[in-house]
């Protein structure tokens, strides 16, 4: 078994455009629930939304890339209006049963057979990223051991992330992210202020979803395919798996969450594949391996929850509204 290439693959997860697409997408959450309470359980959905609303926009249209960029973001924000909209006024249980049930919507939405023309139903699209990858201004060449897409991608995709970063981060620290705060801890304890709760929590929906549209392109760029099979149920817990390793109310907790999450699974496919091939574990193949490293990742959460469930750079004091 050859560690060093296990080790070194694993390492290579740390700054993958997929890691910071999972990045995007669990700060998003973290506005949503970590700052706001809002218990959003479809931002699968909002990065499926983003991803084709760009692909669409772009194959069917032919619009340049920031145009698809801009309508995306358009979508997003037109879908976290009609989630939020009928919801937001009730508990934050009914939040939570709408989104799961819209996420799932959408994916079944665009995998319509009437629809091929535009979604491409199961098979879903693909060749849109051209004009994405026209704006490189790296030449032919050798990266970091990438080649200059691969560079490219890693890093617009990480400097997204920086700049959401900074803009969530800027935006808990005015007076309107402590509000948001308020609204976590006790929403009536807000309203008897005089402040409209609910416009503050669909403000949140609406910013969150918007980086979960980002993310969403940032995960399909580097496939040049968008598939609706990669938007299920199990992605949006993944990304709640990374907002709790890393702390729920913290800027940096998701990005450091979605790190180790894909180090992990990483290492521990690489540990079990090197196993069965080595001869040292005969009652294993390979498929069961794959689903064997999800079940030691979620034993890990468990641990986590039980020793340090305020998450890696989460406070205990943020646990006190959960």
């Amino acid at each position: 078994m050859d560690f060093g290439f296990i080790l070194s693959s694993a390492a290579g997860e740390i700054f993958s455009p997929t890691t910071a697409a999972y990045a995007l997408a669990a700060l998003g959450l973290a506005v949503h629930f970590g700052y706001s309470g809002l218990l959003n359980f479809g931002q699968a959905g909002f990065m499926a939304v983003g991803a084709y609303g760009f692909a669409i926009s772009t194959l069917s249209f032919g619009v340049p890339f920031f145009a698809g960029l801009l309508i995306a973001v358009v979508c997003s924000v037109l879908f976290a209006l009609i989630l939020g909209i009928p919801t937001l006024r009730l508990r934050a249980d009914y939040l939570a049963i709408v989104t799961i049930a819209a996420a799932e919507i959408v994916r079944y939405v665009v995998t319509t057979n009437q629809l091929t023309s535009v979604t491409g139903s199961a098979n879903g699209l693909a060749a849109f990223e051209g004009g994405f990858y026209s704006m490189n201004p790296f030449p032919e060449g050798n990266y970091l051991g990438m080649n200059n897409r691969d560079f490219f991608i890693r890093v617009i995709g990480w400097g997204l992330v920086v700049v959401c970063c900074v803009i969530v981060w800027l935006l808990m620290r005015s007076p309107w992210g402590r509000v948001l705060k308020g609204i976590r801890e006790d929403e009536n304890a807000v309203r008897s202020l005089g402040k409209n709760v609910y416009a503050y929590k669909m403000q949140a929906l609406v910013i969150g979803g918007i980086v979960g549209a980002l993310a969403g392109m940032v995960f399909t760029l580097p496939r040049g395919a968008v598939q609706p099979a990669n938007y299920g149920t199990e992605l949006t817990f993944f990304l709640w798996t990374c907002l709790l390793l890393g702390g729920m109310a913290t800027v940096l907790g998701p990005v450091i969450g979605a790190m180790i999450f894909w180090v992990v699974l990483s290492l521990t496919q690489g540990i079990l594949y090197g196993l069965i091939e080595s001869g040292a574990v005969t009652w294993l193949t390979t498929v069961q391996a794959g689903q064997l490293r999800y079940i030691l990742v979620g034993i890990a959460l468990m641990l986590l929850m039980i020793f340090r469930p305020q998450g890696v750079f989460g406070n205990k004091k943020e646990l006190a509204f959960a």
